[in-house]
């Protein structure tokens, strides 16, 4: 099944990311929080692709269990900057080999040291986009930025390369992590204005400790608000207080979007059960209505 009909249900939609193993000897590991995030029964799973590629052959192999042993849509993460084209290809080719119908398609990191653009690979995410069309009847999904994506010094650039990429066949999007949920209900005004009309699913990141907020400031440039790094300052010396609060401050995030006819929610869970197990328990009934 393809994650747009799925997203195109008159449902609420709460899905899962998880990511592949740095080291094969870890993959046992990252099962086994697959496998109980998939009791949770989310709309699907999402598989990242590793820094620089690395563990792409770990996405394929998790994407495929998701699929045929867990029985929940699997979408796996492809991204181009690190790989030649022709490798983009046969990753392509496994993917739908193994029956996996989902895909997002995203540029990647350029990997530290590396010459880019280079002619053998792929310099944008809407490339890569056109080549896994033209490869097969995948569903195929795109990340978008609400604050702006970090190397765009204009937004209206943003938006108009955004609508490119869409235009080169996305079906649907799924939004960097943000902390303000009004960033989120503007930047959808500013792209439904710009013509984008596909699914846009927001991404929802639980910050569980000092690092993880630290790390994902680093990676996506992200603002945080004055309440969230209240809450940081109060409790972040604390592991169980500060676990307590970032599901407290996801959840409210979450509600809020439900709230504002959102239904269609991406959880960046990471590898963590217990993270989205207290998630959905927190939202148990609203789901529900």
């Amino acid at each position: 099944m393809k994650i747009i009909d799925r997203l195109n249900e008159d449902r609420i939609n709460i899905s899962f990311e998880v990511f592949p193993p740095k080291t094969d000897a870890g993959f046992a590991n990252v099962q086994r929080a697959t496998d109980e995030i998939a009791k949770l029964d989310p709309s699907y799973i999402s598989v990242t692709y590793g820094a620089g590629g690395g563990t792409s052959k770990n996405t394929a192999k998790i994407a495929s269990h998701i699929k045929d042993d867990l029985h929940v849509l699997s979408l796996a993460h492809l991204t181009c900057a690190s790989s030649t084209k022709e490798e983009v290809r046969e990753v392509i080719r496994n993917l739908k080999e193994l029956g996996i119908e989902n895909i997002l398609a995203l540029r990647g990191d350029i990997p530290e040291g590396m010459k880019f653009p280079d002619g053998d690979r792929f310099h944008y995410a809407y490339e890569l986009v056109e080549e896994i069309r033209k490869q097969g009847d995948f569903c195929i999904g795109a990340a978008c930025y609400p604050e702006g994506h970090v190397e765009n010094e204009h937004k209206e650039d943003d938006i108009r390369f955004l609508k490119q990429k869409v235009d080169c066949g996305v079906d649907f999007l799924t939004t960097q992590m943000f902390f303000d949920n009004d960033i989120h209900y503007n930047f959808l005004y500013r792209i439904r204005e710009a013509g984008i009309t596909v699914p846009v699913l927001p991404g929802i990141m639980p910050i569980t400790s000092a690092a993880q907020m630290k790390r994902s400031q680093e990676i996506s440039g992200t603002v945080f608000p004055r309440r969230f790094l209240a809450l940081l300052d109060r409790f972040g010396s604390s592991p169980e207080a500060m676990m307590q609060a970032g599901i407290a401050y996801a959840t409210d995030q979450i509600i809020d979007l439900l709230a504002n006819g959102v239904k269609n929610i991406h959880i960046y869970s990471m590898n963590k059960p217990e993270v989205a197990t207290k998630i959905m328990s927190n939202i148990s009934e609203i789901i529900k209505c």
